[in-house]
Formats: structure tokens, C-alpha cells, sequence
């Protein structure tokens, strides 16, 4: 078990009380954990005023039931919890990993109990991050898990994974981990909380990390049928043959590579680190970031809530100087990293003319471990600066499920995956 950070400024009193060792989880963890299931938080606007798809749910007091889909099968799990953004502890009194039946219904009763230095509750202090004990469950790469959190009566949602395209749940009042049924659950919600990783004991495995923005996080996919381009290649792996790799999707919608946002997140350049290179068992990353910095510079000033605040103007060697920043973390940390070319949007053509000089720049450069060319799957032949039609969502940016799946194809699975393990 571990916290990444901010250990020591919780007090030795609240340590021992709760078994937390203060030790940097990824630096010790060892090397047969892998990461099978990943998400990444973002933090929640603090204002009084903040509009409906920016309200968080009330859970204090209620179990919170959210559902995983692991990439990689194992004998033993670990779930990490994140109080990232966090102002006050976490607390969770019960945790509880099955799996799902289908909607909020889980099979057995809670089936396995998961516990933090031997205890069932924890106490994770503002900004630290926590891994379990050795949970002994089977996990089946495609199957979903119902992870079941019982928060403490003063508990509030401080940061989340805001467009998880998947269906959770918020009981009645009350632990309702060990239920079964979805009698209980009739609050729901899509986003991710708390829950940020699921890691399984498999030697000789490997997590790709694919990373990005919304078109990673697969905006505009259908909801609860896994059809983001990470689901994709997960399924194109699988049906490779290969068992060893586990694929994990650490997009946030709205992200930029080089500008931090109320409401979409850290810039990509500063959570690279936390979002991937801190993860059991990643040895490689795919990267595709930077249309929403070129964009977010032409967006109007809103009054209230801004989320593309800053408005930042920027230029191809910005957004060159920033890959390169992303290259360096991840090759001191021996972490191979792929570039992918950004994708039509149908720009105007001063943002386009950015577009295209930093596609140019990620093919020719050789500074990425390889390519992943995601313009040429998706664009137009006939109208290169726009998405082929069907393949387009209707928003003229996000690609729709057969996009996705047509991004996964791209992928050269032999460069990304069959990669020596370390």
C-alpha cells in the first residue's frame, strides 16, 4: 500500500491509525503489477453557480458503485484510489470488487472485500493516493467489475473522470456494497471517482497507455459498449491472440498539451507524469494532444464558468516544444512513446496551417518512438482538412464508432506492443 504524495503533511496520528506507509507507489511497486484498467481525474469547478453537467452527485453516506472493464486477466488485483484535488480526507468505510451482472447488479454478495493495511475502512488525506492490499479475485480481461465504495457520512466529490461513457451508480442512503441486486442503486451518473487504476499480478505483461484528449477519451462513442479507439485496439489485440498486454485510456476531454483548464484538467505536460509514467507496469504511451490549443485560443469569453480559459494563442514550435518535453519525461523513464498526427476538425485556415506544420513535424522528426497516423485513417480524401463522412460523429471533430474503430486500425500493433519487457 502507498501514497504518492502529501503524506507527511497528514500527520503521523492519522498514519497509524489508518496503516498508510508513505512510500511513492510506481517507484516500489513491484514488477509483476500491471496496470489492466486506468482513468484519469480532472477537478471540479468550485463555484456556487455551476451549471447542471458540472454538479457532482451527493454520496455522502451512500455506496457509490462504478463499473471497470480490466484489459488484462490475473489471479490477484490491486484498486488504487486517488484523493487528487482533494480538500479534505477521503474516507471510505467499505470496499467491495465483484463482478457486474449487468447494469448496478453485481454477482454474489459484494463477493470480495477489499481492505487498506488489513482494515476495511481508509482515510486518504488531501492529495494522497492509496493502493490496496492483494485483493485474491479472478479478473478476465473484457469482463466488467462492479467496484463498490461505501463513503463516510461528510464525503463530497471533489475531482472526477467527467465523460466516462459508462453508467454508474449512487445507492440510497446506507452500505449497500454486498448487494447484489440493483434495488438500491437508482442514482446514476457518468463519470469516475476516487477509483483511478485496477492492476493485476501477471508477469511478463505490459501496459500501453494511450493519452490525449477528448477524441482519446471517445467523446461522442456509444455510451456503455466500449467503443473509444483504446476499447478498439484492446479488442484488436485480443483477437491477436496476444495476453500479455493490457491497454489503459487516460484521455480528458477537453485537455491541452500545454495549458491547464477549470474544467478539463492539468495541461498534458504536467500530468504526464502522474497520469502515466506512475502507473504499475506502463512500458509504452501513445500521444495525440494540441487541436484543443489550437483552438481554444479562437473560443469567445464566456461570463461565469470558462472552461477553455486560458485563451491561449499558440504557435507549431510551441506545441513542437511541448511534445519534446513529453518525450524527455518518457524516455528518462524508459517509457517508449508514439505520436500520433491530430485529426481533421475543419479548421479555418490559420489554425489549420498549425495542424498541418505539427502533423508534418510528428511524421518527419524521428523524435517520437514511432507514428501513429490518425489523420490518414480518418481525413477525407477529397477534403483532407475534414473528417470522412462516415466516419464523422456530426460535430465535424470527434470521430463516431466507426472512426474509432477505423483510429485502432492505424495503430502498428507490431511497433506498440511487441516491445521487450522490462
Amino acid at each position: 500500500m502507498t501514497i504518492r504524495t502529501l503524506v507527511a503533511a497528514c500527520g503521523a496520528a492519522l498514519l497509524s491509525q489508518f496503516a498508510v506507509a508513505s512510500t511513492v507507489f510506481a517507484a516500489d511497486a513491484p514488477n509483476h503489477w500491471v496496470t489492466a484498467w486506468a482513468t484519469a481525474l480532472q477537478p471540479i469547478p468550485q463555484r456556487a453557480d455551476l451549471p447542471s453537467l458540472y454538479r457532482a452527485p451527493e454520496v455522502a453516506g451512500r455506496t457509490v458503485r462504478q463499473i471497470v472493464y480490466p484489459t488484462l486477466s490475473g489471479k490477484s488485483a490491486r484498486i488504487h484510489l486517488s484523493n487528487e484535488y482533494g480538500k479534505t480526507p477521503l474516507v471510505i468505510d467499505d470496499l467491495r470488487i465483484a463482478r457486474s451482472a449487468g447494469g448496478t447488479a453485481a454477482l454474489g454478495n459484494g463477493e470480495t472485500r477489499v481492505t487498506f493495511g488489513g482494515k476495511g475502512a481508509v482515510s486518504i488525506p488531501a492529495g494522497g493516493e492509496l493502493d490496496s492490499d492483494t485483493v485474491a479475485i479472478d479478473i478476465a480481461a473484457g469482463v466488467p467489475y462492479a467496484i463498490s465504495a461505501f463513503m463516510g457520512p461528510e464525503q463530497r466529490i471533489m475531482a472526477w473522470h467527467r465523460v466516462s461513457n459508462q453508467v454508474n451508480y449512487v445507492s440510497a442512503p446506507g452500505n449497500h456494497t454486498a448487494d447484489a441486486s440493483a434495488d438500491s442503486f437508482r442514482g446514476r451518473f457518468t463519470h469516475y471517482v476516487w477509483v483511478t487504476g485496477l492492476s493485476v499480478d501477471v508477469p511478463s505483461s505490459a501496459t500501453v497507455a494511450a493519452i490525449g484528449d477528448s477524441i482519446t477519451d471517445g467523446m461522442r462513442s456509444s455510451l456503455n459498449q466500449n467503443r473509444r479507439w483504446p476499447d478498439a485496439l484492446a479488442h484488436r489485440l485480443a483477437g491477436s491472440g496476444d495476453r500479455s498486454t493490457a491497454i489503459v485510456n487516460l484521455g480528458i476531454s477537453g485537455n491541452r498539451l500545454l495549458s491547464d483548464s477549470p474544467c478539463y484538467g492539468d495541461a498534458l505536460v504536467r500530468r504526464f507524469d502522474r497520469d502515466v509514467l506512475e502507473r504499475p507496469g506502463v512500458k509504452t504511451a501513445i500521444l495525440l494532444i494540441g487541436i484543443n490549443d489550437i483552438n481554444f485560443a479562437a473560443m469567445p469569453p464566456r461570463s461565469g464558468l470558462d472552461c477553455d480559459f486560458p485563451h491561449t494563442s499558440v504557435t507549431a514550435p510551441d506545441l513542437i516544444a511541448g511534445y519534446q518535453r513529453v518525450i524527455a519525461v518518457a524516455r528518462h523513464r524508459g517509457v517508449k512513446i508514439f505520436g500520433a498526427t491530430l485529426t481533421p476538425a475543419s479548421l479555418p485556415a490559420p489554425r489549420e496551417s498549425i495542424r498541418l506544420a505539427v502533423n508534418q513535424w510528428i511524421r518527419t522528426s524521428h523524435a517520437f518512438d514511432g507514428v501513429v497516423d490518425f489523420d490518414a485513417a480518418l481525413r477525407d480524401p477529397a477534403h483532407p482538412d475534414r473528417l470522412q463522412r462516415a466516419l464523422d460523429s456530426g460535430d465535424n471533430i470527434h470521430p463516431g464508432d466507426a472512426g474509432y474503430a477505423a483510429m485502432a486500425e492505424a495503430v502498428p500493433m507490431d511497433a506498440v506492443v511487441n516491445l521487450p519487457r522490462k
